[in-house]
């Protein structure tokens, strides 16, 4: 994979946040945080602004705002995520209109990866206690997608899925625990379907 991103400019609290611990991280309380949200919002804005057809500028956007990503790509807009250098793409990745990724921990899609339209990948959660969450209580938790897997139109991940190699998800389907390698699952929580041969 091609290594785009610099870390340099990193707050600390983004690199804290990938332990998985409980933290205290609301962007209005910590304004070096709601400065990187906004700075990369502003990178998908412009991102998303470009035509199509402009392939160059939107491959060299994406290669800036990504943590890595493999040589051979394509992104539809509208694409929006909350951090980018979270985000490890390998390659032949093909992903549809309106993929969110929530990267607050680290995402790692493999080889031959295909996402439908209307997906998002959310690795951030916050407390349960009504309290906490009030006062920003969150962590994040990783997701990896293995090699070629399809994940259909409609899904969304949560944090901590794993979904292993040659998986297919149904659309519509909402994963909250890991995929086996070679299976097709589908639904809300998204269930074993069948084994792929």
């Amino acid at each position: 994979m091609d290594k785009t991103s610099d870390n340099k400019d990193i707050p600390q609290i983004f690199e804290d946040f990938k332990s998985g611990e409980w933290m205290y991280a609301g962007a209005s309380e910590l304004p070096e945080v709601s400065q990187k949200l906004d700075e990369i919002a502003d990178k998908c804005f412009v991102l998303n602004s470009l035509k199509q057809s402009q392939k160059a500028e939107r491959q060299k956007l994406f290669r800036e705002l990504l943590g890595s990503v493999g040589e051979s790509f394509s992104i539809l807009s509208p694409f929006r995520c909350d951090l980018g250098f979270n985000i490890h793409i390998g390659e032949n990745f093909i992903a549809n209109y309106n993929l969110l990724i929530l990267d607050e921990a680290e995402v790692r899609i493999g080889d031959n990866v295909m996402i439908g339209p209307n997906c998002s990948l959310i690795t951030v959660t916050h407390h349960p206690d009504a309290l906490e969450r009030n006062k920003g209580l969150m962590r994040g938790l990783p997701i990896t997608i293995g090699n070629n897997v399809w994940i259909a139109a409609n899904v969304v991940v949560l944090p901590g899925v794993t979904i292993g190699d040659n998986a297919i998800v149904g659309a519509g389907s909402v994963v909250t625990k890991d995929v086996e390698p070679n299976t097709v699952v589908a639904g809300n929580p998204a269930k074993f379907i069948r084994k792929i041969d």
